[in-house]
């Protein structure tokens, strides 16, 4: 084997490894972000504002 030949094939062992090593970690990424979504309770965050107070924004309805 010459070297430009022994370097082509290790530049493609290279990228069938770093393929999917890559595609693993989105995929694993993306996991967690569901996971993380669907454990939160973003309804039971204490709020700064009392019902009733005058203001533009609170909560709609407090979960807790």
């Amino acid at each position: 084997m010459t070297g430009q030949t022994r370097r082509r094939i290790n530049g493609r062992l290279i990228a069938w490894l770093l393929v999917p090593a890559g595609l693993l970690l989105f995929v694993g990424a993306n996991a967690h972000l569901v996971y993380v979504a669907v454990q939160s309770q973003p309804g039971c965050v204490a709020h700064v504002k009392a019902p009733g107070e005058g203001g533009t924004y609170s909560a709609a309805k407090s979960a807790c």
